[in-house]
């Protein structure tokens, strides 16, 4: 029988909480759901008032993946949802996960949340900058460190100032909270961020997604700013072995990463660092903190 549980007057059925989803450490769907409720404060923010994509993994990630934007069938009444016109379904509309009731139904469908660098309200129009690093083996999050604390500097340079995350996979994303700006130019200054880390650091860096380019360098992916794409939301967990998170990080631990394992953060480990250090992505809200984008050289 599926168990009812009520969340802040909502009643979820939550289905397979004895199933194993994440194998290498025989993390169950219980476990998982435990998590999101446990991290709901932290997380809510960064989703609440954007259009969330879903990356579902019913079966774990060894089973089938597939990514959705539209509303899962039996989605419920009461979880909101915005419209998003696309140009196959102009009346296209997407989940927004506004609060804890919302949040652990998506959570029971076993999804990793993905979310725009724009809110509902202003569609196109970013309040961050994302860079995605991305290594390409034998080159690991080592280097990703390297790169990014070249990025912020250079950020720095401009005014801005840049957060970091792991990405829960195998990078980092550095997060820039920005003064509303129009995606397209937002897409276009990260490019030249990316063309130049390239072009002070060959040997370190590209700037394009060709896979055969990037042996050995870290990609710093630009594209994630453009107003249809979307980026791992924090403190989503990752449809990998482990039950890896898309977690904040200090620059602190980004300049002393000597290993890949430094900067691998497990659903466990997430409640401890929030006691330390509180959401380290906070900053992000803070009006005061957005800073315009420089000029068009």
């Amino acid at each position: 029988m599926t168990p009812i549980t009520e969340v802040e007057g909502r009643r979820l059925a939550l289905s397979n909480l004895d199933k194993i989803l994440h194998p290498a450490t025989g993390t169950t769907k219980g476990e998982l759901l435990h998590y999101y409720a446990t991290v709901g404060t932290a997380l809510l923010p960064h989703l609440r008032d954007r259009p969330v994509s879903f990356l579902r993994y019913p079966d774990g990630p060894e089973g089938q993946l597939f990514f959705t934007k539209n509303p899962p069938p039996g989605t419920p009444a009461w979880v909101k949802t915005t419209p998003v016109p696309r140009s196959e379904d102009p009346r296209a509309r997407q989940v927004m996960i506004q609060d804890l009731p919302a949040l652990m139904w998506a959570a029971n469908l076993v999804v990793e949340f993905h979310t725009p660098q724009w809110r509902s309200d202003s569609p196109a129009v970013a309040d961050r900058l994302v860079l995605d690093l991305d290594p390409g083996p034998p080159a690991t999050v080592v280097e990703c460190c390297r790169v990014a604390l070249w990025l912020r500097e250079r950020l720095a340079e401009d005014g801005l100032e840049a957060f970091v995350k792991t990405s829960g996979a195998k990078g980092l994303h550095l997060l820039v909270p920005v003064e509303p700006t129009p995606s397209d130019q937002v897409s276009a200054y990260a490019r030249q961020l990316a063309v130049r880390a390239e072009a002070d650091h060959p040997s370190l860096v590209v700037h394009r997604m060709a896979r055969a380019l990037r042996p050995g360098k870290v990609f710093v992916d630009f594209s994630q700013n453009a107003a249809a794409k979307t980026t791992a939301t924090p403190y989503t967990l990752r449809a990998r072995p482990r039950p890896t998170v898309s977690a904040p990080v200090t620059w602190e631990e980004v300049e002393a990463c000597g290993e890949p394992e430094d900067l691998v953060l497990l659903m466990d480990d997430i409640a401890p660092r929030l006691q330390r250090y509180g959401d380290l992505l906070a900053p992000l809200f803070e009006p005061a903190r957005a800073a315009p984008l420089p000029a068009p050289s």
